[in-house]
């Protein structure tokens, strides 16, 4: 294989003009409390014995993917807090952490756009972005264009990686990833679909946008899997994102039958979907929709129709891991963010707080915080228990990767109306407590 450091590595084109990222730069807002500190240049050569560390953070905090940065806030306040009490080590000493917050939009553009804005105007050391390919890959993008540390997670690695035109023979050298395959979620739905007596077709419900495009893929995505278990599929092709009418799509699952429903939409667009769907009299014994039934905010807006429904579980207050950083447990973690705001927790808490474990366990080895290349190099060979699980950078799948537990959920509503998301397939990962059984949609 390749070296990680190969100067035959092609370069990742940059997304975004100079000219564009500076006009971009006075329009930057976010909607956290971020540190714009005043700040020194470094030429990223290392040993600058510089007292700070700057990281910036990435993510969709409004727009149509906003769900999947509800929780930041407390996330960010939570290791502002313990930074500013314990700070991190580099190179042996202790330095004080800023974090610098951007708001993605839900737009891809503005994200490598606002990452740019990171590197360029806020010269931070080191690069980290969560949720959906939209977001991770302009922003990891940008960094391997500028010779910046990335980490990134919530999205599936295929459309990360290969979404970025990665090579398995030539890893990216500045881009590292943590989260879960489509090779996991299609064991964990299948799982969930041989629990219910059906007649074996799906209907697929695929947006056009990376994860959509991804898992739709007639090749490597849920297609062939699909007709290798022995299951036939629906597809109607890909719909846009924003689509308000989904009547072409509802009458095709009905005219074939399907009792299975899968997709990969954004939550607005499928409680639009599910809505329709329900006043069409299209029932499908079992569903299990990835992304837009993660959040607990979904299934409110869905009311009596969201029972049962099924969707991937990365992280819950039941998986058995705890805080490289913190200490605190999975439960800790999501029990102080429902007690702190009142709301239920969502899964991407703990996959934006092992971020942080991530940068801290990289910067650890680093000489100092502009050390760019030692940071990187860290990362490549980096083995570490957090929050979400064991990361380990040595194994794969691709370079630079790292993969993490999945097992699979469904939504059961309470007498109050309020939902709860039950673990209900733990074959593939049974460390992870199961909490009931497989149902069908009433």
């Amino acid at each position: 294989m390749t070296s990680l450091f190969d100067a035959s590595h092609p370069q990742v084109p940059r997304r975004t003009a100079i000219g564009t990222i500076i006009a971009a730069a006075s329009a930057v807002g976010v909607p956290l409390t971020a540190c714009t500190p005043q700040l020194k240049k470094t030429d990223g050569s290392g040993g600058s014995g510089a007292a700070t560390v700057r990281i910036g953070y990435v993510s969709p905090q409004t727009g149509p993917l906003a769900p999947f940065g509800e929780a930041d806030s407390y996330v960010i306040d939570a290791l502002r807090a313990h930074f500013e009490a314990k700070g991190a080590r580099v190179g042996g000493k202790r330095v004080d952490v800023e974090i610098v917050v951007k708001d993605s939009r839900s737009d891809a553009k503005r994200a490598g756009d606002v990452a740019a804005d990171l590197i360029l105007r806020d010269k931070v050391h080191l690069v980290l972005v969560a949720s959906t390919p939209d977001t991770t890959n302009p922003v990891a993008d940008q960094c391997e264009a500028h010779g910046v540390p990335c980490i990134s997670t919530v999205a599936p690695w295929q459309p990360y990686f290969f979404g970025r035109n990665g090579n398995l023979s030539k890893p990216f050298r500045w881009t590292y990833h943590f989260f879960w395959g489509l090779e996991d979620v299609q064991a964990v739905f299948r799982d969930m679909w041989k629990a219910i007596p059906t007649n074996k077709r799906i209907g697929a419900l695929w947006p056009n946008d990376p994860d959509g495009n991804a898992w739709g893929d007639a090749k490597t995505g849920f297609p062939p899997f699909a007709r290798k278990v022995g299951y036939s599929m629906a597809d109607p092709g890909r719909y846009a994102t924003g689509t308000q009418d989904f009547t072409a799509q509802i009458s095709r699952y009905k005219s074939e039958g399907t009792d299975i429903l899968i997709g990969v939409p954004v939550p607005p667009d499928f409680t639009t979907f599910w809505k329709q769907a329900a006043q069409q009299g299209f029932r499908p014994k079992v569903a299990t929709v990835g992304k837009a039934l993660l959040f607990p905010s979904t299934l409110q807006s869905l009311g009596e129709l969201g029972e049962n429904l099924g969707t991937e579980v990365w992280w819950s207050p039941r998986h058995p891991f705890h805080s490289s950083l913190t200490g605190e447990s999975a439960e800790q973690l999501a029990k102080t963010y429902t007690e702190k705001f009142g709301k239920p927790w969502t899964q991407p808490i703990g996959f934006v707080h092992a971020l942080f474990e991530v940068a801290v366990a990289a910067l650890h080895n680093a000489s100092a915080p502009d050390d760019r290349s030692g940071i990187a190099s860290s990362l490549a060979r980096l083995k570490l228990s957090t929050v979400v699980g064991p990361l380990d950078w040595t194994k794969g799948p691709a370079p630079g990767v790292a993969k993490t537990p999945l097992v699979g959920g469904q939504w059961r509503r309470r007498p109050d109306g309020q939902y709860d998301l039950v673990i209900v397939s733990n074959s593939e990962h049974p460390r992870i407590p199961a909490g009931g059984r497989m149902e069908a949609l009433s």
